[in-house]
């Protein structure tokens, strides 16, 4: 391992608001990229409001979600609706290696922010752009955010609950940060091919693409002719053996034995019950299906007769496979994540460093740079500028444009 970042000297412009496209930028800034974000003056990205909005966590004077998916990031403010700020536009399209956007395609032609108009400038530039639903087709120019796109159009929203209830809403940005991986992949696919070919790219990734994907398993069965599968009744599920079942202090456990050959049998001897394997009706995988709701009565009775605690102990020693449904905040001390650095020390200068969620990009042969504070509003604008070659009297007529605050 090189004590050099492998991204370093790489040139990142963060031109897109929310989540899935700056959360790309910041993988990149994860392994050393120099990753400047432009934003609005005076409001910024409007993401940096979104810890305010119910049902996200309330926490009074950290901006959580700002931090996670800015870190080691540099702010400029800058108006790209000014005339004026076209010149510091393309000189950070010169600088840069990577642009990231998500503007809407109308929003898009009208700044003048098209591949086509940045290559002209820069043409080993690789242009990331991400969208709700995709680059064409009747719902290109609508706005999509992961919980409309990625979530509730992609199916995800109708199959994940149960059967009866109301469809749930996902944890804020779960689609984005998907979605941000595979832009990031495309991003570094694109890198691979102006090695070889000297020649920039246009890369997109859409949310709508990223919750197909997501649900491609049993989306690929619709495509074949499969029934269409309905949410899930717990009290008469398809497989009693890939269900959840609550425990006598009201936690919740999830089965799922794949080999039922073999797990079956160390199942029924765990749960105190061996004399069950000569039941007709659980004797074999056929008949265990067609009586699973009788075996859902069974287990919820057995469950709910023991602490999760005491179930844990009896299903690790028969080395059987279960999850438990952990809180996030469960989550949040889970010493599995800690000792595999999911959870990482934010470099803020904090006796006590506070904790934050490591990018899913790794290798073992490269470090990645600490995570330090995603950056206040325009705090790096004049510095970014004199990066780029911009004067006292530069800077000064930028302000008089109203390019700059």
């Amino acid at each position: 391992m090189e004590n050099t970042p492998l991204l370093e000297g790489l040139h990142v412009v963060d031109l897109a608001s929310f989540i899935a496209g700056p959360a790309a930028a910041t993988v990149l800034g994860d392994f050393g990229a120099d990753v400047v974000k432009v934003e609005p003056p005076h409001v910024g990205d409007t993401y940096r409001a979104l810890t305010r909005v119910p049902p996200n966590p309330q926490v009074e004077g950290v901006n959580y979600a700002w931090q996670l998916d800015n870190r080691n990031k540099r702010s400029i403010a800058l108006n790209l609706k000014s005339p004026g700020a076209r010149p510091v536009l393309e000189r950070l399209v010169n600088w840069a290696d990577v642009l990231v956007t998500n503007f809407p395609p109308r929003t898009r032609a009208k700044l003048g922010l098209e591949y086509e108009d940045l290559a002209v400038w820069n043409p080993r530039l690789i242009y990331a752009d991400v969208t709700g639903f995709g680059e064409v087709g009747p719902d290109a120019h609508l706005p999509g955010f992961d919980v409309t796109a990625y979530w509730a159009r992609s199916g995800l929203m109708d199959v994940t609950r149960q059967r009866d209830a109301p469809p749930a809403i996902n944890v804020s940005g779960a689609g984005d940060h998907a979605t941000a991986i595979s832009l990031y992949a495309g991003i570094m696919t694109a890198l691979y091919r102006r090695e070889r070919t000297g020649q920039g790219a246009r890369v997109t990734a859409s949310l709508l693409a990223e919750g197909a994907w997501a649900a491609g398993v049993w989306l690929q069965a619709m495509l074949v002719g499969a029934r269409h599968p309905r949410p899930v009744d717990r009290f008469h599920p398809p497989n009693a053996l890939a269900n959840v079942y609550r425990t006598a202090d009201d936690r919740w456990l999830l089965l799922a034995f794949a080999n039922e050959d073999k797990q079956v049998p160390l199942f029924l001897m765990a749960i105190g019950q061996p004399e069950a394997a000569r039941n007709p009706h659980h004797a074999d995988t056929v008949s265990r299906r067609a009586n699973a709701a009788e075996i859902v009565e069974v287990l919820d009775r057995t469950f709910a007769s023991r602490p999760l605690a005491e179930w844990r102990e009896l299903l690790d020693a028969a080395g059987l496979t279960y999850g438990i449904v952990q809180t996030l905040e469960e989550c949040a001390h889970d010493p599995q994540l800690l000792a595999n650095q999911v959870l990482v020390p934010i470099e803020d200068g904090s006796a006590e460093p506070h904790l934050t969620i490591d990018s899913p990009v790794r290798l073992d042969q490269e470090r990645k740079v600490p995570p330090r504070p995603a950056p206040d509003l325009g705090e790096h604008t004049e510095a970014v500028l004199r990066d780029l070659g911009f004067d006292d009297a530069g800077i000064e007529d930028l302000r008089k444009a109203e390019a700059i605050a």
